[in-house]
């Protein structure tokens, strides 16, 4: 078993942890939130998205968050832009990446985006285009690669399928995401190695929810295949508006934990990380959806 000496964190708590609170959450709070997870080290931010604020009106201050950070050399600040007007209005704000995403499942395809995974993707391929001949980088989401709310279990070749026709349209980097947090080792192994088929070892990466638990031991399944990059929300931000009783995101703090443990180099401060996660869960109303955090928390007040 060979395990990577040191994983890239993406931490999309600001975007993907935030989009589905119920109560808006002020831009001054969103650039807030930024400056300490990359004053924590973190060089991979998803900050914002670039969708209709009709559908998603916590992103609706988009622009006001992208010219309030205080941009640090070396970090990438990636955003959602799921069509051609998301992308010329995000062009401004100089994102570093941006981020399309499509589903494994034609289920949740029609349901989220109103269109089939084919279509989805002939309205990526002009923004992919766009982004690539402007020298910004292009990552693809691939939700529900384990499961879906109204298919049940995803076979792998529905992820191959996908990341075929991502790379096709020229996405340069594909997360294997279990949007749902179905997820258990095998199922998630099976789902990266459908994923390999279209994309080097270095070019994937997974995206774990922990409703059930299982995002850890996914995450360590996935790392004995090789895999070194990973996504994940400070405090546990998040949730699918689709599946009842899911936790949210994995928690970036009970990552750098596991993996500072195995040895394995993040680069990341888990203080500061606890520092971040405890600022805008306070904001929130709520303790941080992590474990370590809770427990380093505790013994803080023990001191």
């Amino acid at each position: 078993m060979s395990l990577p000496a040191k994983v890239k964190i993406v931490d999309v708590g600001p975007r993907d942890g935030l989009q589905n609170e119920p109560a808006p959450v002020p831009a001054e709070i969103k650039i807030g939130l930024v400056q300490r997870l990359q004053d924590a080290g973190l060089k991979n931010i998803e900050v914002t998205s670039y969708v209709s604020p009709q559908w998603v009106p916590q992103m609706a201050d988009n622009h006001q968050v992208m010219a309030g950070i205080a941009r640090q050399q070396g970090v990438v600040y990636s955003v959602l832009t799921p069509n051609l007007k998301g992308f010329a209005a995000a062009l401004p704000d100089r994102p570093d990446e941006i981020v399309v995403f499509g589903s494994a499942s034609e289920a949740f395809s029609q349901k989220n985006i109103n269109c089939s995974i084919a279509q989805s993707i002939e309205r990526f391929a002009p923004v992919v285009q766009a982004a690539r001949a402007a020298g910004i980088a292009v990552r693809g989401a691939m939700s529900c690669a384990v499961g879906c709310p109204y298919e049940g279990d995803v076979a792998p070749e529905r992820v191959a399928y996908l990341a075929g026709l991502m790379k096709q349209i020229g996405v340069q980097h594909v997360g294997v995401a279990d949007t749902i947090g179905v997820g258990t080792p095998r199922k998630v192994r099976r789902a990266v190695q459908a994923a390999l088929q279209h994309y080097g070892i270095d070019a994937v990466s997974c995206h774990f929810h922990d409703t059930y638990g299982q995002a850890l031991a996914n995450t360590l399944a996935t790392l004995e295949m090789g895999l070194w990059q990973y996504d994940s929300a400070v405090a546990g931000l998040g949730g699918c508006p689709y599946a009842r009783g899911a936790t949210g995101n994995v928690a970036t703090e009970d990552m750098v934990y596991m993996l500072h443990g195995m040895d394995i180099e993040t680069g990341i401060d888990l203080d500061k990380l606890v520092d971040a996660g405890t600022y805008i869960s306070r904001f929130l109303g709520r303790k941080p959806h992590s474990r370590a955090a809770s427990a380093l928390l505790a013994r803080r007040a023990d001191d």
